[in-house]
């Protein structure tokens, strides 16, 4: 049985075996209530905020414990804190590392989604933590995002379908997950003072639509609210966002918490939803002088605030510790297995992106005497860097490791760092000269370049581009990159370039001349053999871009039409909701490599598409057929566009998307069922969804400028 099969059969057996009974939300407050009556008000308040780095306050005398977080979007964080608990003093928290979360989201694969979560709530639940923080799901606007290897993709769609199954899979292990940062968090810079500002109409179709699903179909126990204020609320006290929005509309049942040190204002965070306040004691103050602190006890003795608002806050903090069976019969969990790590490779082998390919991939060892690896990429340790998504992992393979293990026994290897990483560093001319007298010498060059990390131990910024607190100041590669791989490809143009890093680079300097281009983003414990599988064609690749990559910084939409990152005070999203492809393709700009492209070793064909379209929405059919010579897997993405619509829309949307697996010569029809919001749109006019009849277009292709087969439907 193949590893990750192994690896669901672990989840599920053990599902199996320490399954629960069903209990009914009315069960559940009957006990959460009974508990909350025996409890003194200070009893409660201790519950609203942090009493260590990661805890919150549970009540001995009760038996109600302390809720443990623990930091992990991609692998459980290692112990760390101002104030370690001293039995964390020699724990083993070597996790798993997994592939960051861009690189899940470009495996466009749902069913890898759960078993990703799966692995990360097993983890968790093994290490004594009962939330996991992750997923982040904000939408990535900017290419220069630092945190966009965190979050997953551009498009509201592909989010929300990824991030339900990673919440299933976290909290089938009896763990919560915390789908973080609600709301538009998607910049660093300024990030705990700048005000977001953008219509009714953005905040429902692209902004909100992952939170939603991750709520009302993921069943989400716990969000975190984001530092940035909402039109002048800070989003951790926001009462629309939270209270309207979030525990309103969306009927939300478990617990708000803040980001560490998010909360600003007593009353406004009692009245407007928040009901966990998390930081460290790094800000200054004793844990019972947070401001859901003492400070509550005093209002509620004046009469300021009704007892009732607190009892509120610790109801929802008991539900999710009974969902979880924090009271008893939980699940056990595993940590750092091999059935794990097997799920980690897998991930990298469908999330890896093959970008460009002009005949010179899969290399053929038979083919090459000597192999030159350039770049130092290729074998920097990426698991620490990041900032609070760091990961001590057992092991992590880096694409040289990967490439000996798999080649190194037939093919003579070399390695040189080409650059080094410094940030400020000017072009190293000694260093280029270096790899380009190896790039002569060898048959084939793989170059391994892209973003950093940085480094750890709290100073995660320096030489990172790719972290927590820190935003890239543009497209451009660093440390001399350009002129590296100008040099190496005149050098010798049998070169594949590898970018490593959390979204796209100014690629123009060289990508014309460049015969192969991968973008590996992040690639986890396991990352550098799903590369080399790849470069040697083990693995065929089939991920797929979710996000646009453009040409220019200037092409971007937030910075070409709206603001990134704003004025310090306010930033003004006047691009609207024309995020990523829906602002290339309704311009008609030329992007770099669109969303949704991926390549293969194969190819595929598509046919005989059928719409069949009724009240409810309309179902997709259309056959995909393997033409190629290889096995391989192709992303069937299904676009709406609305022919004529009272507001301008964009020129399609991704409704609808399946990954197929086929055999050389394979074909298999598809379905995809397309509901009655997929074909609406927010009129922020008449302040509702609306759907109006007429004509739509459904576009069926492998990507967003890549449309293989159209049908013209009525949709009533």
């Amino acid at each position: 049985m193949p590893a990750l099969l192994l690896a669901f059969a672990f989840i599920m057996d053990a599902g199996a075996a320490y399954s629960q009974p069903a209990q009914t939300d009315d069960t559940l407050y009957r006990q959460i209530n009974a508990r909350i009556k025996q409890m003194t008000l200070e009893e409660k308040v201790g519950m609203l905020h942090a009493n260590s780095s990661f805890t919150s306050g549970g009540i001995s005398r009760l038996g109600i414990p302390e809720l443990t977080m623990s930091d992990g979007p991609h692998g459980v964080r290692m112990e760390h804190g101002r104030d370690w608990r001293t039995d964390n003093d020699h724990v083993d928290d070597s996790a798993t590392y997994l592939p960051t979360g861009v690189c899940l989201a470009s495996t466009w694969n749902p069913a890898l989604g759960y078993a990703y979560g799966a692995v990360l709530g097993s983890e968790a639940n093994a290490r004594g933590k009962d939330v996991i923080l992750g997923p982040g799901i904000n939408i990535i606007r900017s290419p220069l995002n630092g945190r966009n290897f965190e979050y997953q993709s551009e498009d509201p769609y592909l989010v929300s379908r990824m991030a339900v199954g990673y919440i299933k899979g976290v909290q089938d292990q009896d763990v919560s997950a915390c789908v973080k940062h609600f709301l538009a968090n998607n910049q660093e810079t300024e990030r705990g003072r700048v005000n977001v500002i953008m219509s009714e109409r953005a905040l429902r179709e692209i902004y909100l639509p992952g939170f939603k699903a991750a709520v009302t179909e993921g069943g989400v126990y716990s969000v975190m609210g984001a530092y940035n204020k909402f039109r002048g609320e800070w989003c951790t006290e926001n009462r629309y966002l939270v209270n309207d929005i979030l525990k309103g509309e969306f009927k939300f049942k478990g617990l708000l918490m803040s980001d560490w040190g998010a909360v600003h204002n007593t009353q406004e965070a009692l009245w407007n939803g928040t009901d966990l306040e998390m930081g460290t004691d790094l800000m200054g103050r004793a844990y019972d002088k947070f401001f859901l602190g003492d400070t509550v006890i005093s209002l509620v003795r004046k009469g300021m605030i009704d007892e009732k608002l607190v009892d509120e806050k610790v109801r929802r903090i008991l539900y999710v510790m009974y969902r979880i069976h924090k009271f008893g019969g939980r699940k056990p969990g595993a940590f750092s297995t091999k059935d794990h790590f097997a799920t980690a490779r897998k991930v990298a082998e469908e999330g890896i992106v093959l970008l460009k390919n002009d005949h010179l991939l899969p290399l053929k060892a038979s083919d090459i005497k000597k192999l030159a690896v350039i770049g130092a990429n290729a074998v920097r340790l990426q698991s620490e860097g990041g900032g609070s998504s760091q990961v001590r992992t057992r092991y992590e393979i880096t694409l040289l490791d990967g490439l000996k293990n798999l080649a190194g026994n037939a093919v003579d290897i070399s390695y040189s760092p080409g650059y080094a990483i410094v940030k400020n560093a000017g072009i190293d001319q000694e260093l280029i000269d270096s790899a380009v007298a190896a790039a002569r010498r060898a048959d084939v060059v793989v170059f391994a370049g892209g973003w950093t990390h940085g480094y750890n131990n709290y100073s995660w910024t320096d030489n990172a581009f790719d972290a927590e607190g820190t935003d890239k100041p543009d497209m451009t590669l660093p440390f001399g990159q350009d002129q590296l791989i100008a040099a190496v490809l005149k050098a010798n143009p049998r070169t594949v370039v590898v970018m490593m890093g959390g979204g796209p680079v100014d690629m123009t300097a060289w990508v014309e001349k460049a015969p192969a281009v991968i973008q590996a983003w992040y690639p986890g414990s396991e990352g550098g053999n799903a590369l080399a599988e790849i470069l040697f064609g083990v693995v065929n690749p089939s991920g797929k871009l979710p996000m646009t990559f453009p040409r220019r910084l200037a092409e971007s939409p937030a910075h070409a039409l709206g603001q990134f990152p704003g004025d310090s005070v306010n930033v003004h999203y006047t691009d609207d909701i024309f995020v990523g492809y829906r602002y290339f393709d309704t311009w008609k700009i030329r992007p770099q490599f669109a969303f949704g492209h991926g390549l293969s070793y194969t190819t595929f064909g598509y046919s005989d598409m059928q719409v069949t379209a009724g009240k409810q929405g309309a179902t997709v059919g259309v056959t995909v057929s393997n033409t190629g010579r290889v096995a391989g897997a192709e992303v069937v993405q299904v676009y709406v566009k609305e022919n004529v619509s009272e507001l301008r829309r964009p020129e399609k949307e991704l409704k609808g998307f399946v990954k197929v697996f086929l055999r050389p010569g394979e074909s298999r029809k598809v379905t995809i069922s397309l509901n009655r919001q997929s074909f609406e749109y927010y009129n922020d006019l008449k302040n509702r969804w609306v759907l109006e009849p007429g004509a739509f277009t459904i576009l069926c292709g492998s990507a967003s400028d890549d449309i293989r087969i159209t049908k013209v439907v009525r949709i009533n």
